[in-house]
């Protein structure tokens, strides 16, 4: 049996090798033509395309999402059901500074490399393609609609400045919030307006003044999307976009509730009234362990180490975080850089199109792809993947 499985696992890596410059070419053009959330119609295509070619069954779109997409391949007979999720969405202006083009590109090389043996194993193998994750949260919108039903591990990586096989992630609420005032002009009348503007400054102020008496998780963070209509007059209207971030849902909410209220208070202290929206946005990521621990063994057994944990984690929101509350998932980390490289920047966009990431995107298809293996092939394993899911879900551990 052992050597079945033996045999099996390469079968799997020498498929991904020979398929290597075709998913890196993938991976190229996708960073060369970025698109940003729900607008994604060719990184869509191109990574359908591929999939047809290598056996996959396509649906697209799917759930709904134009740029959303469902490869399916089935094993030999029935089986548990593994998903890789592929991210291609970019950030405005920027591309692909997070590197999403080898995470789609990563997921369609294990699932290359699992087709390879399909017909010896048990199960199906299906690639999700899951647009927005930059804000847009269409994994949320695919679970919701029934995508991820039936799914029993859903794996995916992502590119970084360290190889981590378990990393945190912050739950985050989006705020919208408007203050109205009155129009008046600024030199002849200003007496008679009420300054929406200075509502908004208030409550940027206020939220710099708060974040002294925050637990250190947690991040507030904003842009005024609009501010008035000419300098000259005394603006009736502002807007504003927040994300309101923490390690845990409850304490994220009761920062939004904080700052909501010193918007409240802004509204009081310049005479304008507040109109404001909020909506959960990220749920903070439960990576199942089982599957880390395999995705991290196999990588190291590729001559991929993995770094240490660094003592002040730096941490972001994905969607992936909403999926691990529902299904066994994992999220791990694969590096592409040095230490000092930054996620969201023209640094790490470029680091997205180099060697390390070809070699990074290569050793994480692989690494998904044997984890996977796992899944499908061994009953004891996928029992302690559900295990660890059901403990996780009812608190027995962190």
């Amino acid at each position: 049996m052992k050597s079945d499985s033996t045999a099996l696992r390469q079968e799997v890596l020498a498929a991904i090798d020979e398929a290597a410059p075709d998913l890196w070419a993938l991976a190229l053009d996708i960073h060369a033509h970025p698109e940003v959330a729900f607008q994604e119609h060719r990184s869509a295509e191109v990574l359908c395309a591929a999939l047809r070619r290598y056996g996959y069954a396509v649906e697209r779109p799917t759930a709904g999402l134009e740029t959303a997409f469902r490869a399916e391949a089935r094993g030999a007979r029935s089986g548990p059901t593994v998903a890789l999720l592929a991210e291609y969405d970019a950030l405005p202006e920027l591309g692909h500074g997070c590197g999403h083009n080898l995470i789609c590109t990563g997921a369609l090389g294990a699932a290359v490399g699992l087709r390879r043996v399909l017909d010896r194993v048990p199960g199906r193998v299906v690639v999700l393609g899951t647009p927005a994750e930059e804000g847009g949260g269409g994994k949320i919108i695919l679970l919701e609609r029934g995508a991820f039903a039936g799914v029993d591990a859903a794996l995916m990586f992502h590119p970084s400045n360290a190889t981590l096989a378990v990393r945190a992630s912050l739950a985050s609420f989006r705020l919208k919030v408007r203050f109205l005032g009155r129009a008046a002009h600024a030199a002849a009348t200003p007496h008679e307006g009420l300054n929406a503007l200075d509502a908004m400054i208030q409550l940027f102020v206020a939220i710099g003044l708060l974040r002294q008496q925050l637990r250190d998780d947690a991040r507030v963070h904003g842009i005024i999307t609009y501010g008035g209509s000419a300098p000259n007059v005394i603006p009736d209207r502002t807007e504003a976009l927040f994300s309101v971030r923490a390690m845990d849902r409850a304490y994220a909410e009761e920062v939004l509730r904080r700052v909501v209220d010193c918007a409240r208070g802004a509204a009081l202290a310049t005479g304008t009234n507040l109109e404001h929206e909020s909506v959960p946005a990220y749920e903070a990521i439960r990576p199942n362990q089982p599957l880390a621990q395999a995705f991290a063994r196999h990588l190291e057994s590729l001559g991929w180490p993995l770094d240490a944990q660094p003592e002040r984690p730096r941490m972001g929101s994905t969607d992936m975080g909403n999926v691990s509350h529902a299904v066994p998932a994992i999220h791990p980390y694969v590096r592409i850089g040095p230490r000092e490289l930054r996620g969201h920047s023209p640094e790490f966009r470029e680091a997205a199109a180099s060697e390390e990431g070809r070699r990074a995107m290569l050793a994480a298809a692989k690494a998904l792809a044997l984890t996977a293996l796992d899944v499908l092939t061994d009953p004891a394993f996928l029992a302690e993947v559900r295990r660890d899911f059901t403990s996780a879900a009812s608190g027995q551990h962190g």
